[in-house]
């Protein structure tokens, strides 16, 4: 266990506590639900649709696509939020009537040259993985991909599907009485002395003891009129929706870094480019067809399938891929939760608990010098 020491601000009684979070992603829900449900009164203001940006645009897939490429601090929210989701969404679906769909699918990584990485890391953090040469017994797992001569089986990933996700959180926000702000800019941060006081929001004035900034690829703008400068940008992620008939495809394919998530429903989804275009959100024709071969390419059935849909989103990219999740320093009050680049979905479970934990003085599971503000 690790502790952050005193309240926040100072604040008495978590119940008198008021929070504003200023970005309605996965992340800045779920860090409401947490607040809300210790008793805080939270406010939670989105300049466009709630999730509508990273958290509607990804893919869901409850696992880094390489888990063993990423920094061990990446791998402990992982691990928590993995552990956590199950529990999660059966709660979301019995109190707001909306099933986020949490599957376990497994993810069949098609690439050939990281057994030994993958394996060592496995065996260190006790994840199931099994490394299989027999094009046999790939093709059995998943006969909709093209065969293999090796590939990387992990059984007990899950996946999410995100758009409902984001509705069972808005129903569960709106249960928990969470005021909600929608197409709601926040213009400024009011700041007085070396504290936080809340936000201009549109055109209201909102007062807190505590504002979290979990604006994903825009909280680096809205920190800057602090001459606050944190490593955070938009990478943009292009994704193609096929559909299929349910059950063509049974398993999270993954190859060169392209995967295809298979729906209940039959809908296929394929991404994702990795791309450093700013805050530019628009497709391209290059893209398309890339992906389209790609798909077609790992699951060669996807060509008889149509193309219903071709998207962007912008991911709140770090250098280090590590989020960034903590008390900002120099001002009291303010709080960051944002960074976690392509696996905001997957960390959001574990990037809310110990903001909370932070923001309350609770102790915490994760170590929250690891995603420290200040690297």
């Amino acid at each position: 266990m690790f502790r952050r020491g005193a309240r926040a601000g100072g604040a008495g009684a978590e119940i008198s506590m008021e929070c504003i979070i200023v970005g309605g992603g996965v992340i800045g829900l779920l860090s409401a639900r947490e607040l809300a449900r210790a008793g805080c009164r939270v406010h939670l203001v989105e300049r466009g649709a709630l999730g509508g940006e990273a958290s509607w645009a990804g893919g869901g897939i409850l696992s880094p696509l390489y888990p063993w490429r990423l920094p061990e601090p990446v791998t402990a929210l992982a691990a928590w939020g993995q552990r956590h989701y199950p529990e999660l969404a059966r709660e979301l679906a019995a109190e707001t009537g909306i099933d986020p769909e949490w599957e376990r699918s497994g993810l069949l990584v098609l690439d050939t040259d990281e057994s030994g990485p993958a394996m060592e890391w496995a065996a260190r953090h006790r994840i199931a993985l099994e490394s299989i040469g027999d094009p046999v017994r790939i093709a059995a797992l998943e006969p909709a991909c093209r065969p293999a001569g090796r590939a990387l089986w992990l059984p007990e990933v899950a996946q999410i599907r995100n758009p409902r996700l984001i509705r069972a959180l808005r129903a569960d926000l709106e249960r928990r009485g969470v005021r909600l702000y929608e197409q709601t800019a926040v213009t400024s941060l009011l700041r007085h002395g070396d504290r936080i006081e809340g936000v201009h929001a549109g055109r209201e004035i909102l007062r807190a003891d505590v504002v979290i900034v979990a604006a994903g690829a825009w909280s680096g703008r809205v920190l800057e009129e602090l001459d606050i400068r944190i490593d955070v940008g938009p990478v943009r992620g292009q994704m193609l929706l096929y559909r299929a008939v349910p059950g063509a495809i049974r398993r999270i394919l993954l190859a060169a870094g392209r995967y295809a998530i298979p729906r209940r429903d039959g809908l296929v989804l394929f991404g994702s480019t990795v791309e450093e275009a700013g805050f530019e959100k628009e497709t391209t024709p290059e893209a398309r067809e890339e992906l389209r071969r790609a798909a077609e390419s790992l699951a060669p059935l996807l060509a008889d399938c149509g193309i219903e849909r071709h998207w962007s989103g912008l991911r709140p990219g770090s250098a280090d891929e590590i989020p960034y999740i903590g008390h900002v320093p120099g001002v009291q009050g303010l709080f960051l939760n944002a960074g976690h680049f392509r696996n905001g979905l997957l960390l959001a479970p574990a990037s809310a608990r110990l903001m909370a934990d932070m923001v309350l003085g609770r102790d915490s599971e994760l170590d929250p010098r690891d995603y420290s503000v200040i690297r």
